[in-house]
């Protein structure tokens, strides 16, 4: 049942439990930012929708770029400029590192990406980076991510001589996991011939889908205990399965340490095997295995997904698309195997990423933040326990800092330094600040490697009764922002 008709529903309900509550007075007032007024106790949780990124800014164009939302008992605010961001998540960040975990996540306290910013969490985010996302570390792995995407190629391959389509984001998300799965635990998670890929990729979004909902639970806490969405029993089936697989993989392992001590594969599950044997460890066996499921889910739906936008804005400007071809043909060679050093020699292709990310970011609204205090912004009061979202979509479509803001123009940023580390508030598709993506070194040289690779290797073209007019551009939104038709191209290789 959709979040609307069921909150109409149960109003009668809902006005009970919350009526005296509201009757009641204030305790002190604090001057909150402008915003709608709402309706009495649903607040403007019906204005929200299913793209709650493009609901936000418009919101934000009627009341400014620093808005309070009412949404059932929580005060949320949003920031939908870079300077309100900077303020947020750089000026004021140490009271924004909190983040209020939605009711759906299974486990919360066992993530990165939800757990309270304290000792525990920097101890996990360390030994992350260290092991998993230093350049050394991606240094010594390279030679893997170029095998996965020999594989890929040799798959499609496949398709050329069949002349069937290819279903880009399923097969992405295939080589995506298995990049992450032998850098974790030395081994595929999706089969050789790519036939449990749809698996693998319909329990990742089922976590992401559920994490991002609007969900009645997170607005009205007091009936988190009945799930009355049963937004928290889908994801929860999500993580069972992936809870079964990965599971199974760390009790080998362990029942292997055990019998050979010198058994070792040196991955990170080794790494953090060890560091749960040291007294004091953040790491136990309950929380590496929520651990590695989130590494899974963040890790290869992000990029995933941006290879996919960026494949889809391509088809739809074959123009671009040659331009990109052009420069790959002149920089690597027709024939040859596109490598992670070819990438600074290729200003207009990474120009593509960069805008794919600003246009398509994967998540549109930053996770949300909990204020630890007050705090005043812009001549307002935010007041401690409200939620904070940032909606980097709105801010990557601001028409006071990109010129044709809704236009997929990789142009704007040949000769620009913008980054996306973060440094530029009008450009922070992985966020900002101490919270910031730790996976942006990992997701950057797989979405380059293989969409370089796929444009390189093959020509493609839209499937029968397509044109690039009439390429499906809807979205899906959750935790991240997916197409919701996914992209289906035919590969070819042109006979000279």
């Amino acid at each position: 049942m959709e979040l609307n008709t069921f909150l109409l529903l149960c109003m009668p309900l809902i006005l009970c439990f919350f009526l005296l509550q509201f009757l009641r007075p204030s305790s002190h007032a604090t001057k909150l930012p402008p915003g709608p007024t709402g309706l009495p106790i649903l607040g403007s949780l019906l204005e929200i929708g299913k793209l709650p990124h493009r609901s936000l800014a418009r919101l934000a164009k009627i009341h400014g770029p620093l808005i309070t939302l009412r949404l059932g008992s929580i005060t949320t605010v949003v920031a939908s400029s870079p300077q309100t961001a900077k303020l947020i998540l750089q000026t004021h960040g140490q009271n924004f590192l909190d983040r209020p975990a939605p009711e759906a996540l299974d486990s919360p306290q066992g993530t990165i990406g939800w757990i309270p910013a304290d000792h525990v969490w920097r101890s996990r985010r360390r030994v992350c980076i260290n092991h998993l996302f230093t350049s050394q570390s991606l240094d010594s792995l390279q030679h893997l991510r170029y095998k996965k995407v020999e594989q890929l190629l040799q798959h499609i391959r496949k398709h050329c001589v069949s002349g069937t389509p290819v279903d880009i984001g399923l097969l992405t998300s295939a080589i995506n996991l298995n990049v992450l799965s032998n850098a974790i635990f030395s081994v595929d998670l999706v089969d050789p011939g790519f036939e449990s890929a749809q698996d693998f990729r319909d329990q990742v979004w089922g976590i992401m889908e559920g994490a991002g909902k609007f969900n009645i639970s997170d607005y009205f806490p007091m009936f988190r205990r009945f799930d009355l969405l049963g937004v928290k029993r889908d994801t929860f089936s999500s993580y069972k399965r992936l809870y079964e697989i990965v599971g199974g993989i760390i009790k080998s392992r362990i029942k292997c340490r055990a019998s050979n001590p010198m058994s070792r594969n040196d991955d990170f599950l080794d790494v953090i095997l060890d560091q749960c044997e040291e007294d004091g460890s953040v790491f136990n066996s309950d929380n590496i295995q929520v651990l590695i499921v989130e590494l899974f889910y963040a890790g290869s739906d992000t990029s995933t997904i941006t290879t996919e936008w960026a494949m889809t804005e391509l088809l739809r400007n074959p123009r671009l698309m040659q331009k990109v071809r052009q420069e790959l043909s002149e920089v690597i060679g027709a024939g040859q195997m596109v490598r992670e050093s070819d990438m600074d020699r290729l200003p207009y292709f990474q120009a593509v990423v960069k805008e794919t990310l600003r246009l398509h970011p994967a998540g549109p609204l930053l996770l949300p933040f909990k204020a630890k205090n007050d705090v005043e912004l812009c001549g307002f009061t935010i007041p401690s326990n409200s939620h904070v979202i940032v909606n980097m979509w709105a801010i990557a479509r601001d028409p006071s800092y990109w010129e044709d803001p809704s236009s997929f123009l990789p142009e704007r940023f040949l000769g620009s330094k913008i980054d996306y580390r973060g440094q530029d508030y009008e450009y922070i598709p992985f966020g900002a600040g101490r919270r910031i993506c730790p996976g942006i070194p990992l997701a950057i040289r797989m979405v380059q490697l293989v969409l370089a690779s796929i444009i390189h290797s093959f020509n493609w073209k839209l499937p029968e009764g397509i044109t690039p007019l009439t390429i499906d551009m809807q979205e899906k939104c959750g935790a991240t922002l997916k197409k919701a038709i996914p992209l289906s191209a035919i590969p070819f290789i042109e006979e000279n």
